[in-house]
């Protein structure tokens, strides 16, 4: 008796999942024909295509089969976003920054209340912000910068409790600075700068509880401003704004009695399209424009009226379309499902995820990453400090913006699984940007943050310092964010010419010796808050130079966050050029003493100025011929006794017994006495 009302139930629902796709393949075509009018760059978007079996560029479903990101940053694309955005409902990311698009944002958008993220910048878009996007309420980054953008900051801004990021950069925004966007309990980067907004900095905004880049520059802005501000030191940057007075803030002049304003609440530009004035409305009044009263109660009548005639009509119609849909529906998924049946035993549930997405994962920072954020609220791990792990995070918009989009112009470095990009920050600052590939990386989330907390746990003046970092798992590509070591690594001064201006003097090879050593005492040696770490790879690729040849060593603690097939994949550079030590090929295990040998390696190819290691190295050192091991291109210039001393650590270090070498805190040690006999 109750199969019947089961089966119909099983088709309603059944034909609302078809009718579903096919609004949301409606709404696609529409947006293609809108965003690529010349069929240039999305040929691959068709009627007769599905969405969610990977054919369809830059999209990316949900496990629903819903529309879940479109990920098209960088695709030329020169035409104009369509209101039929608004009809992909279920979409959380959509990432079309990097275009030449132009035309309004439609206001349909503010139908996408599941958008975390919106990144629309550096294109060519126009006219006033919509209001309307104070209803997405779900929104964490909204990226608008570098747009010709008009009219008022929206004071409906300030209901979106989950931003993060708000970049309305290099607009022609006026008006004042919304004093509501201080109701965002968890905003940490508003980005005004570059625009013509005047009147004072709220308050309220200074005192947002997590905020900690502020950046008005080149503005018209004026009046005193907050103490709270001082908190961000250099995030807070506010150059170019003449008007500006206050106490504490270098570069500012003191105010005066002229400088007088209310700064808990700047009045905002009137804005809105129709120019009528919205000054006198108050930011929580429910206006309705579009219905009156009586026509919107008369219309709820009708719909009331009309819910059990369209049941029944949705109840039959849906049993003929089930019937000749199901067939088909059932095949498509058989067709989609047989690839990943095949591997299920070798994928798990998130890699099976991968294969379904493969062209729509967008390149996203960790705390905004989609179906991979161990950063999120309520997330924790053992062992790992999501305090200090936040201060780290750096955005997409600030790691693109640096590197020129990865421009191959600024590549320093390539090898299987990882590339190196010079950049530079938006305060000046010079970087470079490792990017290191999913395959490469450890699979668990856990185990791969608690390697990212140890690396924020290291800070010595010979390690490269690590700013932050930015990572996409649906993407497959992680970025560590360091601080850029101007004249390269030691390999580029070793197997120089005679009278090269590379040759190192002999006080720059003691130096760096020295600085290198007290790197990787530090690395074994166990601190608060920092376990004593193996750096696996210590060799002269690894040893860069600052403007002065001071050493800081790299990629310490990076095997924490690759994979062991990564790892061991690397040794065969090591094994050629010597590094490894020879209890490795029994022990499979990297120690305190394999980084001891590789070190003792590395002295050898300094006071050698060769890359190659040989045994004849050592053999020179032996006999006490410490001459045959010198630099030609020396030329005689080196003290004779700190090299006898130096090639006595090195044989030390490269004893063929592990027990027989010195722990780094000897040699330190023994290197700081030569220094002093010197």
């Amino acid at each position: 008796m109750g199969f019947l009302p089961l089966f119909f139930c099983f088709f309603i629902l059944f034909a609302v999942s078809v009718r579903g796709n096919n609004v949301e393949l409606r709404a696609l075509m529409d947006l293609k024909a809108s965003l690529d009018p010349d069929n240039a760059m999305l040929a691959s978007w068709t009627f007769s295509g599905d969405p969610c079996d990977g054919s369809f560029e830059g999209v990316a479903c949900s496990e629903k089969d819903q529309v879940a990101n479109i990920s098209l940053q960088g695709k030329r694309l020169k035409g104009k976003l369509s209101p039929a955005i608004g009809g992909l409902i279920h979409l959380t990311g959509l990432y079309l920054h990097y275009n030449s698009l132009y035309g309004e944002i439609p206001r349909e958008i503010s139908n996408l209340v599941e958008l975390t993220d919106l990144y629309l910048n550096v294109n060519n878009l126009s006219g006033e912000i919509p209001p309307e996007l104070g209803n997405m309420s779900s929104l964490q980054v909204l990226q608008l910068c570098y747009n010709q953008f008009t009219g008022s900051v929206p004071t409906q801004l300030g209901t979106l409790k989950k931003l993060n990021v708000l970049a309305l950069q290099s607009n022609q925004l006026t008006g004042a600075i919304p004093a509501s966007l201080g109701d965002l309990g968890v905003l940490m980067r508003v980005d005004l700068s570059s625009n013509h907004l005047f009147g004072s900095i709220p308050s309220k905004l200074a005192d947002a509880p997590l905020l900690e880049v502020l950046d008005i520059r080149s503005n018209r802005l004026s009046g005193n401003v907050p103490l709270a501000l001082k908190r961000l030191v250099g995030g807070f940057q506010y150059d170019n704004n003449p008007g500006l007075c206050g106490v504490g803030f270098p570069s500012l002049r003191v105010c005066t009695s002229l400088d007088r304003s209310n700064p808990n609440r700047p009045e905002p530009y009137g804005g809105g399209s129709s120019g009528s004035s919205t000054r006198g409305i108050p930011e929580t009044a429910n206006i309705n424009l579009n219905c009156s009263g009586n026509g919107c109660s008369k219309s709820s009548k009708t719909s009331q009226a009309s819910v059990v005639v369209g049941v029944i009509v949705v109840t039959v119609i849906a049993s003929a379309i089930g019937i000749l849909t199901f067939t088909h529906h059932r095949r498509r998924k058989q067709k989609l499902g047989g690839g990943l049946d095949m591997c299920d035993n070798r994928l798990s549930t998130d890699q099976a995820k991968e294969v379904n997405r493969k062209n729509g994962s967008p390149l996203v920072s960790l705390e905004y990453s989609i179906g991979w954020d161990p950063l999120a609220e309520g997330r924790r791990y053992g062992g790992v400090s999501q305090e200090i792990l936040q201060s780290y995070r750096f955005n997409l918009e600030e790691v693109e913006s640096a590197t020129q989009y990865f421009a191959d112009k600024n590549l320093l470095a390539k090898t299987n699984f990882l590339t190196t990009y010079r950049g530079t920050l938006r305060d000046g600052s010079l970087v470079a940007v490792t990017r290191l590939t999913k395959i490469s990386c450890k699979s668990e989330e856990a185990e791969f943050l608690r390697g990212l907390n140890v690396l924020t746990s290291l800070r010595h003046e010979n390690l490269v310092r690590l700013r932050g970092f930015c990572c996409s798992k649906s993407r497959g590509e992680c970025f560590l964010v360091y601080d850029f070591v101007p004249r390269g690594n030691l390999l580029h001064y070793l197997d120089v010419k005679e009278d090269e201006a590379r040759v190192l003097e002999w006080s720059t090879r003691v130096s760096i010796i020295g600085g290198t050593a007290k790197g990787i005492e530090y690395l074994h040696g166990c601190k608060v808050n920092k376990p004593a770490l193996v750096h696996q790879n210590i060799c002269a690729e690894n040893v860069l130079l600052d403007q002065r040849f001071k050493p800081l060593l790299s990629n310490s603690g990076l095997h924490k966050l690759l994979t062991n097939d990564t790892v061991f994949s690397a040794l065969k550079a090591s094994a050629a050029m010597g590094y490894l030590a020879p209890e490795y090929s029994t022990t499979g295990r990297f120690t305190e003493r394999s980084d001891i040998y590789a070190f003792g390696v590395l002295i050898f190819q300094i006071l050698s100025g060769k890359r190659k290691f040989t045994s004849s190295m050592r053999a020179a050192a032996e006999s006490s011929k410490f001459h045959d091991l010198m630099d030609a291109n020396l030329r005689g210039r080196f003290s004779e006794f700190e090299a006898a001393k130096l090639a006595k650590i090195a044989l030390l270090c490269t004893h063929e017994c592990p027990e027989e070498r010195p722990t780094m805190e000897t040699i330190v040690r023994e290197l700081g006495n030569l220094a002093n006999t010197s």
